[in-house]
């Protein structure tokens, strides 16, 4: 699937299944005169695929451990670097990203900073990965006080998708991931969101032919917004649907959330909002949320959560200007809401205070 042309070039984006093992002479092939340096966690490590990828060969590994958003700090960054230019690596290296959303968002930071720049082939093992981050450009880590604040948009040279991989997710994982396409459905294909609905179990059994589908009309969505508006100054922010909320509710938790699971609470809160600005006529909201539910996702905030504070926690959003965050809503199922030229839409703060607690499980 080619990616069509952005600032960086173009670049494909490879769907298939049970190829991993086949991946490095390829790779080596694709990027012929280049050393290969992989980045990947201990957790896909453990599941074989870092194995399968080298399949016997010596190559130069940086393995994040613990896997996961706590390591997702300018500190991994830097010893990623400091390591490959230990290794006598030069602007002649390519950085594989081997494994989930943090994993490609550390890896591909790391690969615009090093001298200066490196390409970095994204390969994606997990539902959430699979279905955005590794496609778009946007890497980055988290400053201590929010998510994603420091970063570069780099796009990916290549991305390889082997939908196999995620059958070593665990199920919390792998669910998690689905709130990705749920994302992509609502804000941009009405049909493929009856897709999701109408094979829910053929989606939670990972059957063979569902993911590869998956796969292709995520990356489809995604890379159609992405090559329009790669650095997000405009139409590329209806990707982050759900993610205002969704984002502060995950940095509210310590990352005790998921992002997929914050996401789906994100979701849920923006048809809220957009039923109470009269925009939900018809039943889009309650779709959403049925979908959600049957994918096993939360729809709700957890008990013990300090809602006061997310607004505060929303200000520092990417989206906010002036402190006043903005959210991404939708005109209709399959199609994001356009106001006055804008993807994004300032919403009135005291409507946000009174909704959060209502979102709150019971």
């Amino acid at each position: 699937m080619p990616v069509p042309s952005t600032p960086a070039g173009a670049y494909e984006i490879c769907i298939g299944k049970d190829f991993l093992g086949r991946l490095w002479p390829a790779l080596e092939a694709a990027f012929a005169g280049r050393t290969l340096f992989v980045v990947t966690d201990a957790e896909v490590a453990r599941a074989g695929h870092l194995a399968a990828l080298l399949g016997g060969r010596e190559a130069g590994v940086y393995v994040i451990d613990p896997p996961g958003e706590n390591s997702k700090h300018l500190q991994t960054v830097a010893e990623i670097v400091e390591q490959m230019d230990r290794g006598f690596l030069g602007r002649d290296s390519v950085v594989a990203a081997l494994g989930g959303g943090t994993v490609g968002d550390i890896a591909g930071f790391a690969a615009a900073i090093f001298k200066r720049g490196v390409p970095v082939v994204q390969i994606p093992t997990t539902t959430v990965s699979q279905a955005d981050s590794a496609i778009g450009g946007k890497t980055g880590v988290d400053s201590s006080v929010s998510k994603n604040a420091i970063g570069a948009f780099w796009q990916p040279a290549a991305v390889y998708i082997d939908t196999a991989t995620l059958q070593t997710l665990d199920d919390r994982q792998y669910r998690a991931g689905l709130a990705e396409s749920v994302k992509h459905a609502a804000i941009a294909d009405a049909e493929y969101f009856a897709f999701l609905e109408a094979h829910v179990e053929a989606l939670l059994k990972r059957e063979g032919e569902a993911l590869v589908h998956l796969a292709e009309a995520n990356c489809r969505i995604k890379a159609a917004v992405t090559a329009e508006d790669p650095t997000e100054k405009n139409k590329r922010r209806i990707l982050n649907y759900g993610h205002t909320i969704g984002h502060a509710v995950e940095s509210a938790s310590g990352f005790g959330l998921l992002h997929g699971e914050a996401v789906a609470i994100g979701m849920v809160a923006a048809g809220r909002i957009e039923a109470a600005l009269g925009l939900a006529a018809d039943d889009r909201g309650e779709r959403i949320e049925g979908l959600l539910t049957k994918l096993g996702l939360p729809t709700r905030i957890p008990r013990g959560y300090a809602t006061e504070g997310l607004t505060d926690l929303m200000k520092r959003d990417k989206k906010a200007v002036g402190r006043r965050p903005r959210f991404v809503l939708l005109e209709k199922l399959g199609q994001a809401l356009c106001r006055d030229g804008q993807w994004a839409c300032e919403v009135d703060e005291e409507m946000i205070r009174t909704l959060l607690p209502r979102l709150v499980a019971g």
